[in-house]
């Protein structure tokens, strides 16, 4: 964390009576929100690149390539003593690990079925969901109300409907609930990050034979690792890092009310990357439950 900004003008100058906020450079003041929209979007396009490998790894052996990428940054970062960690430590993180590979592989799941965009908005019900799962207030009725609005769009009988897609969006969404869940139990136990750390490191060993598995039953070109380790470096590695450096300098309310704006990025990422179009009506659903997430977030932080 770099020191706080101070007037550049020292004390008795004929300046030094002007607020300090006059002094500070703009840049420094727009560096959070720029290095959260850099966050959103390379966990998007991390995302976008990895489908890319899906014809040759399937999103069993991206996600594979993801969690032993995640687990490399993570246990390098944080440097966890896992011999230290006792059994009342142990079982949270063996079940944050587990929720963590389920979340990714059935995330990775939906976007090979129905596409980024609706994938990403149906798993950002989790969050919804925990935000407003206390409260008893209208506005968040209201809120609850507009996003299951937006899903029963997403989830209209058509066509072209993937209902398998759309429920591995859902199964995401419990799994992100589970996952802030089990996330505070382990801040409680753990220091610092070592229990994320850890997790990563029990969701990777438990992809390894995985992993092998997919590399004997297709064999991977350059390419497609290459995607996939991207995959992992920009959705995993970059925004654990972005995170860290964000809520530095930005109120959790500001990075809360901004992460809501994931699925809207991940439908113009996989717009651009991966040619997936979306009509009007799914613009429109995504809205609603974007506005319903920023809306409850708002008024749970207040």
């Amino acid at each position: 964390m770099r020191p706080a900004l101070r007037s550049p003008h020292p004390a008795g100058s004929p300046t030094s009576g002007a607020s300090p906020h006059e002094y500070r450079p703009r840049p420094r003041r727009l560096a959070g929100p720029a290095v959260m929209a850099g966050s959103g979007l390379c966990n998007q396009t991390g995302a976008a690149v990895g489908a890319l490998a899906f014809p040759v790894l399937g999103p069993l052996g991206v996600v594979a390539v993801r969690q032993y990428v995640a687990a490399l940054v993570l246990c390098a970062v944080a440097r966890p003593r896992l011999r230290r960690f006792t059994w009342r430590q142990w079982w949270p993180v063996l079940l944050l690990g587990g929720v963590f590979g389920t979340m990714n592989l059935s995330l990775y799941s939906a976007v090979d079925r129905i596409g980024l965009g609706l994938a990403v908005t149906l798993e950002f019900l989790g969050p919804l969901t925990i935000a407003m799962a206390a409260s008893r207030r209208r506005l968040d009725v209201g809120c609850a109300v507009l996003a299951g609005a937006g899903v029963v769009v997403l989830m209209r009988p058509r066509p072209s409907a993937d209902y398998t897609g759309m429920a591995l969006g859902l199964v995401a969404a419990c799994c992100w609930a589970s996952y802030i869940l089990l996330n505070r139990v382990v801040g409680r136990r753990v220091p610092g990050a070592q229990g994320a750390a850890a997790a990563a490191a029990v969701s990777a060993l438990a992809f390894l034979p995985v992993g092998a598995a997919v590399a004997l039953a297709h064999p991977p070109t350059a390419a497609a690792v290459l995607c996939a380790v991207t995959a992992g470096v920009l959705s995993s590695a970059v925004p654990y890092l972005a995170d860290l450096l964000t809520l530095r300098r930005v109120p959790a309310r500001t990075f809360g009310l901004f992460m809501s704006v994931n699925p809207v990025l991940a439908a113009m990422v996989g717009r651009v990357v991966l040619g997936q179009r979306l009509g009007t009506v799914e613009w429109a659903a995504i809205g609603a439950v974007v506005v319903a997430n920023a809306v409850s977030i708002a008024r749970a932080e207040r």
